[in-house]
C-alpha cells in the first residue's frame, strides 16, 4: 500500500501542507487550474525558500481582502462548485465540518450559527481544499501521523488572546499524538489540525515502513537555529493488512431515517467500512446492528461517532485478522471525465478493476446520463 506519513516535528499549517505536497511531485500547475476553478481572483505563488538550512517549497495566495464572513453552508458551497474530485470534495467537507464543530463547542453555539472569519477566509478554503486535493492527486492510499508539535503563550484572535494551542486547534487534536515545543509562538494552526485529524484519524506510523521521497513545506516564519517547516514522507507498507477492530452495537430505540447518518458519521471518524443488519431484539422490537470496521489508531474516535451520532449506551469491539489482495489505483480518461479505477490482484496473477463509486456517479451528473450507462461503458 502506497501511504503518506504527515511528519509535523515544527507543527503544521494549511501552507506548510501545500508547500510539502508541492515539494513532494505535486505541479505547481496542478495547484493552480483547482484553484482558479473557485471563480475567485488569486495568484498562486510557489517559491523554494530555506529553512535554517533545509530546502523547502514556499506556496501562498495572493488574493483581494475579503470584508464577508461565511458559515459553514457557504463554505461547502464554495468547496463544491471546484473541479476537485469526488473523493476530494468529500474530504474537505470533513475538515471544515470538524472545524465547525471545533468552533461551536468553543462558544457554545449551534453550529450552523459559527462564522470562518478566521479559518473560513478564502485562503484557508484554498489551503484545505488543494491540500486534501493534492494527496488524492498524488495517489496516496493512506496517511499517518508523527507527533504534531504546539507551541506556548497566547495569541491574538478577533475575541481576545487565546493560550496555545488555541481552544479550537486543541479540540482538533484530540486523539492525535501531541508534542510540547515551549516554543513562544502557534505552531499548528487550526487549518493544519483539522487537515491532520481529516487525513490521518490520528493513525500512528506503522512499526516498519519502505521509505520513498520526503517533501518539505516552509511555514511563513524562518525563527533563527530552527526549522519551520512540515515533513511529508511517501512510503510503502502492508499496514493495511494486519489487524482491525470490528466495533458493534444493536439499537432499537433510534429514529430509522437517521441510521444512515450514524453510519456516515462512523466512515468520516475513520472506519474502514460500515455494515446495517436488521435484528430482532428484546421483547420482539425490531433493530439495526451497526458493525464498524476500523484500524485500532481511530478506535476512539470511531466510538464516540457512535455514541453521539446514536442512541445506543454501549458497544463491543474486538480485533480480528483480515487478508487483502494487493491494489493499485489508476486514472482513466472517459468522455472527458477523469474517472480513477482501483485495480487489485488475484492470487493467480491476473487482475480486476472497479471504477470509483464517486466518479461514476460525478461522471453521469456531469453528462446526463445513468451512473449504469457509465459503469457498463467502463466495463467493456
Amino acid at each position: 500500500m502506497r501511504a503518506l506519513i504527515i511528519d509535523p516535528f515544527a507543527g503544521i499549517s494549511g501552507d506548510m501542507m501545500l508547500g510539502a505536497l508541492v515539494d513532494l511531485g505535486l505541479p505547481a500547475d496542478w495547484l493552480r487550474e483547482l484553484a482558479a476553478s473557485l471563480e475567485v481572483p488569486v495568484d498562486v505563488v510557489v517559491e523554494p525558500v530555506r529553512r535554517s538550512g533545509i530546502a523547502c517549497s514556499r506556496v501562498r495566495f495572493e488574493l483581494p481582502t475579503e470584508a464577508s464572513h461565511r458559515h459553514l453552508a457557504d463554505v461547502l458551497a464554495v468547496v463544491d462548485r471546484s473541479t476537485a474530485t469526488a473523493e476530494a470534495k468529500r474530504l474537505a467537507t470533513r475538515a471544515f465540518r470538524l472545524l465547525a464543530e471545533a468552533e461551536a463547542a468553543v462558544h457554545g453555539i449551534d453550529v450552523e450559527r459559527v462564522h470562518f472569519h478566521e479559518v473560513g477566509a478564502l485562503d484557508s478554503i484554498l489551503d484545505i481544499l488543494c491540500g486534501v486535493a493534492g494527496v488524492v492527486e498524488l495517489g496516496f492510499e493512506r496517511c499517518f501521523t508523527r507527533a504534531v508539535a504546539v507551541g506556548s503563550g497566547s495569541v491574538e484572535m478577533e475575541h481576545g488572546r487565546y493560550p496555545l494551542p488555541a481552544p479550537a486547534t486543541a479540540m482538533l487534536l484530540r486523539g492525535l499524538p501531541v508534542r510540547e515545543t515551549g516554543h513562544p509562538e502557534e505552531s499548528t494552526t487550526p487549518t493544519g489540525a483539522a487537515l491532520l485529524a481529516t487525513l490521518t484519524g490520528g493513525a500512528r506510523t506503522p512499526d516498519t515502513v519502505v521509505y520513498g521521497r520526503s517533501g518539505f513545506g516552509a511555514g511563513a516564519r524562518d525563527p533563527a537555529g530552527r526549522p519551520n517547516c512540515l515533513r511529508l514522507i511517501e512510503c510503502e507498507t502492508d499496514a493495511d493488512a494486519t489487524a482491525v477492530l470490528v466495533v458493534e452495537a444493536d439499537i432499537d430505540d433510534m429514529a430509522p431515517e437517521y441510521v444512515s447518518a450514524a453510519r456516515d458519521g462512523l466512515l468520516d471518524a475513520g472506519a474502514l467500512d460500515v455494515v446495517l443488519t436488521r435484528v430482532d431484539m428484546k421483547k420482539g422490537r425490531p433493530g439495526v446492528r451497526l458493525e464498524a470496521l476500523a484500524p485500532e489508531p481511530a478506535l476512539t474516535a470511531v466510538l464516540e461517532a457512535l455514541f453521539t451520532g446514536t442512541t445506543t449506551i454501549g458497544a463491543r469491539y474486538w480485533r480480528v485478522e483480515r487478508a487483502v489482495l494487493e491494489r493499485t489505483e489508476e486514472v482513466v480518461e472517459w468522455r472527458g471525465q477523469r474517472i480513477r479505477r482501483k485495480r487489485v490482484t488475484l492470487p493467480d496473477g491476473s487482475t480486476r478493476a472497479k471504477p470509483e463509486y464517486e466518479d461514476v456517479v460525478a461522471a453521469a451528473r456531469n453528462l446526463g446520463v445513468a451512473p449504469q450507462t457509465v459503469r457498463s461503458e467502463l466495463d467493456r
